[in-house]
C-alpha cells in the first residue's frame, strides 16, 4: 500500500459531533469546529466509487485538517450503490438534501470539496439548477455555494461507462437504466455545457492517477471553461492525504473561494 493509499484505513479524530439529516442509517452529516470563528465552512463529499464498502471515514483525516485550517468542516455520508435507496435517485437526493441543511444554517461561505466520486456529486450538487425538470435534486435557482474543489472527480459519465472504471462501477451506481434521460441528470458533463463562469469550479487531478484518469478531467474543463490545475505525478489519494506534497494546493483552492 502507498504511503496515500494508506488514508483509507489511517486512524483520525472523529467528528465533535454528527447530525441527521434523514431517518436511513447512512443519511448523517459529520461536523468539526476550528478553535475560532470558522473562515468559512467546507463540505467534503467522499469517494470510493459511490460502493457501499467506502464510506466517509477515510476523509476523516483531511476533515481535522481543514478544522486545524480554521474552517468549519462538515463530512457528508449518504445511500450508495450496493444498499437500499443507494444509487439514482437517492444518492443524489442525499447530497442534496444534506447540502441544502448545511447551507441554510450556515452564517459563513461554503465550500464544496469533493473526491473521486465525490467530486462527481459534489460538482453536480453545483449544478442542480441545471438538472432538467423532474429530476432527482433539481434546484429553481443555483445552489449558495461560494465554490467546489474537485479533487480527481469522476466528472464524465461516459467515460467512466466506456473504460469500465474500477470493474463497472458507474454501470453500477446508474443501475440498468443508462438512457440519455438518466445521463442528463446525473453527469456533469452535460450539466456543464455551455460553461461555468461564475460557479466557483477548481479542478485538481494528478497525471499519475490510475483509478480515475485525468483525461476525465480534461473533457469536463474543456466542455465547461473551469480551470484544471493537473498535479504532476500525483496519483489518486494524495490530494485527500494531509501528509503528502500535493495537499498544499488543495488548501490554496479553497482558500481562494472562501476568500
Amino acid at each position: 500500500m502507498s504511503a496515500s493509499r494508506d488514508i483509507l484505513t489511517r486512524p483520525a479524530a472523529g467528528p465533535d459531533r454528527t447530525l441527521r439529516y434523514g431517518p436511513a442509517a447512512d443519511q448523517l452529516v459529520d461536523l468539526w469546529q476550528p478553535t475560532a470563528d470558522p473562515r468559512a465552512l467546507v463540505v467534503v463529499v467522499h469517494g470510493g466509487y459511490w460502493r457501499a464498502e467506502y464510506d466517509r471515514k477515510y476523509t476523516y483525516p483531511m476533515c481535522v485538517a481543514l478544522a486545524a485550517d480554521g474552517y468549519a468542516v462538515a463530512g457528508i455520508e449518504y445511500r450508495r450503490a450496493g444498499q437500499p435507496g443507494g444509487g439514482l435517485p437517492g444518492t443524489f437526493e442525499d447530497v442534496a438534501a444534506a447540502l441544502d441543511l448545511l447551507c441554510a444554517e450556515a452564517d459563513r461561505p461554503v465550500v464544496l470539496l469533493g473526491h473521486s466520486a465525490g467530486g462527481h456529486l459534489a460538482v453536480w450538487a453545483a449544478l442542480r439548477d441545471r438538472v432538467p425538470a423532474g429530476g432527482a435534486g433539481r434546484l429553481p435557482a443555483a445552489p449558495p455555494l461560494a465554490g467546489v474543489v474537485s479533487l480527481a472527480g469522476v466528472l464524465d459519465l461516459d467515460a467512466a461507462l466506456d473504460l469500465d472504471l474500477d470493474d463497472g462501477a458507474a454501470a453500477e451506481f446508474l443501475g440498468e437504466d443508462r438512457s440519455e434521460a438518466v445521463l442528463a441528470q446525473a453527469d456533469p458533463t452535460r450539466l456543464a455545457t455551455g460553461g461555468v463562469v461564475g460557479r466557483g469550479l477548481i479542478l485538481l487531478h494528478g497525471d499519475a492517477d490510475e483509478q480515475v484518469p485525468i483525461a476525465l478531467g480534461r473533457t469536463f474543463a474543456a466542455v465547461s471553461g473551469a480551470p484544471l490545475r493537473v498535479l504532476a505525478g500525483v496519483g489518486h489519494f494524495e490530494p485527500v492525504d494531509p501528509l503528502s506534497a500535493a495537499w498544499p494546493e488543495v488548501v490554496r483552492a479553497v482558500a481562494e473561494l472562501a476568500g
